[in-house]
């Protein structure tokens, strides 16, 4: 029997605990999460019906904390079904939902917490109440906090949630709320300071979950597999609305180390992903395949020729030739050995976050896996565009969702409007002001070209970089096609008011090790090292025009976290502190120039 879609519309929904009110009535006994029990040491089902039981519940102790409609509450958790029923429960009573990154600073905790007046804070683990250990006198203005699991710190304001779950008596429904009401304060990565507080109304988050729906069948039968952050926007839209909206199962990965694994035993049909872990995968094959015999070679790279070309007529953008009577084959002997490690029974994987290098797209396409790229941001919550299956450009983000504007601005910056806008910054009207013009268009700071409808990101409008020739550089691509090279790990290019492009790349430890002893370089910073380094990255960029050169190098072997202030909880590079940190090593590529 062919697949029906189950799609509840924003109308019906009314609201977000209206949606997932909905989703129980229609869909009570159907598996919605799958989430792995370490005590019992296997995956546990939960039904829409359990789901809501426990909404119920977890409500009415929300209430009878004393908490009022509007009050804050955060979450610090990482993807478990926890996460779903405490958010249903709070919004459900009216509350506004705070969502913290798991691997968050202390200092980013405590600002945020401060800045939405947090009421009530629910924690996950041991390893939470540590981060949380350093900023103790800051949490006595909390009027609880809620610990899933066991822990050996204390606070005096925290219950462990089983003896709190139990200590709740009687039920109650959820509240009727306007749609346009707050119902998260999502706050940004912060890459040049403080994270502003971005406020979305149920409105905003059920509109673009239902334009999502839109661009592709979604179904009852479907399972995503979650493990980027649900602190995410990207992550909370497209694996965990979206398939409310659509009635899917969410299987929650038991961590980023296990992905391969949880790949294997779950069997995703649908995936939510960036482009990172693309590039990894990509990177190991291409790492074994230079392992492999000549021929191996020569059939995986005549599977990615033919596989993409069958990929372009399939669109309707190539004509039919010889060679694609070899593709069904191709697809038998090499490509499928590869994407049966992804599951099998992947039909789509949503890439987003971040540009995913067309290399890489390329050719996990030409495999046979269905990739859209998209793009967006928190403050249009958040997804803008993606590709559509019978209209897929990987090297675009795609094409604008159905009930969203698009425009380019002064100096081509992409400019949205439609029902997904922000209702604007916490505190921060001039941002706001900044953000959002009287017309209603939210400016991205992105630089955009469209072409047949398809979106094009070019750069950042703050992140240009001027050389002291008066070019203008757009440092993202360059620092894409970079990473490709799997000794590099992570790369920021550099060159604001000097003569030349440099870069300071982060250089894979066991890629190097092997390198190094192969070339006899005596320290990654030799000069030897560093003209071997320009070499691969020259490789890289041989498509790009002549600006792009990579004239010095500056390498190391610290990667780059969220630990020492170096990336965000969303993997964005913080280009200032990096540039504060290598600022004498910056400066000597440009001595005597």
């Amino acid at each position: 029997m062919a697949n029906l879609t189950d799609v509840i519309t924003p109308e019906i929904a009314g609201s977000l605990p209206g949606l997932f009110a909905e989703r129980v009535k229609r869909s009570s006994e159907a598996i919605a999460y799958r989430a792995y029990s370490k005590p019992k040491a296997l995956w546990v089902d939960y039904t829409w019906a359990d789901m809501s039981e426990r909404v119920d519940k977890v409500r009415a102790g929300l209430l009878a904390e004393g908490l009022q409609q509007g009050d804050c509450i955060a979450l610090l958790m990482s993807n478990r079904p926890e996460w779903v029923v405490f958010e249903q429960a709070a919004l459900g009573a009216g509350l506004v939902v705070i969502p913290l990154y798991p691997n968050d600073r202390s200092e980013n905790i405590s600002y945020i917490l401060k800045d939405a007046n947090v009421k009530l804070l629910i924690i996950e683990a041991d390893e939470h109440c540590k981060t949380l250990k350093s900023i103790r006198t800051q949490l006595e203005n909390l009027k609880r906090i809620i610990l899933l699991e066991q822990s050996n710190e204390s606070f005096s304001n925290m219950s462990q949630y089983e003896q709190w779950h139990a200590s709740v008596t009687g039920s109650t429904t959820a509240e009727k709320l306007n749609g346009d009401t707050v119902a998260t304060i999502v706050y940004t990565s912060g890459t040049t300071g403080r994270p502003k507080g971005v406020m979305l109304s149920h409105n905003n988050i059920l509109y673009n979950a239902y334009a999502c729906s839109q661009c592709t069948g979604f179904y009852p039968t479907d399972n995503f597999l979650s493990f980027l952050p649900l602190s995410h926007m990207f992550e909370r839209t497209a694996g965990y609305y979206l398939p409310l909206m659509t009635g899917a199962t969410v299987t929650y990965a038991r961590s980023i180390d296990q992905l391969s694994e949880d790949l294997l035993e779950i069997k995703p049909t649908i995936f939510v992903t960036v482009p990172r872990i693309f590039e990894r995968v990509h990177k190991k094959i291409t790492t074994q395949l230079k392992e492999k015999s000549p021929v191996a070679q020569y059939l995986f790279h005549k599977t990615i020729d033919i596989g993409w070309h069958f990929f372009r007529y399939q669109q309707n953008k190539a004509s039919w030739h010889p060679k694609l009577l070899f593709h069904p084959l191709l697809q038998i002997i090499v490509a499928k050995k590869i994407t049966r490690k992804l599951g099998g029974k992947l039909r789509l994987a949503i890439s987003g976050g971040a540009p995913l290098s067309i290399e890489v797209g390329k050719t996990f396409i030409a495999l046979g896996l269905t990739i859209t790229q998209g793009y967006g941001m928190t403050e249009l919550s958040p997804v803008v565009s993606t590709n559509l299956l019978h209209d897929n450009e990987p090297d675009s983000v795609g094409q604008a969702l159905f009930n969203v504007q698009v425009k380019l601005g002064e100096h081509d910056e992409l400019c949205v409007k439609g029902p997904s806008v922000m209702l604007g910054y916490l505190h921060n009207k001039q941002a706001t002001k900044k953000c959002i013009d009287e017309e209603g268009w939210l400016h991205t700071g992105d630089i955009a070209k469209i072409i047949d409808s398809h979106i094009y990101i070019t750069g950042r409008i703050k992140e240009i970089l001027v050389l002291s020739n008066g070019e203008k550089i757009p440092p993202a691509d360059i620092e894409m096609a970079i990473s490709n090279e799997t000794l590099i790990e992570q790369v920021l290019v550099v060159g604001e008011g000097k003569p030349f492009l440099s870069a300071i790349c982060v250089l894979n430890e066991d890629v190097w090790k092997d390198l190094s002893t192969q070339h006899n370089f005596d320290s990654q910073n030799c000069a030897a090292a560093h003209d071997f380094v320009k070499a691969l990255i020259k490789k890289q960029l041989l498509s790009f025009p002549g600006y792009a050169n990579i004239y010095g190098v500056h390498t190391t072997l610290e990667p780059w976290t969220i630990d020492n202030g170096l990336i965000t909880p969303t993997l964005k590079l913080k280009r200032k502190y990096i540039l504060d940190k290598y600022h004498a090593e910056v400066e000597a590529l440009y001595e005597g120039h």
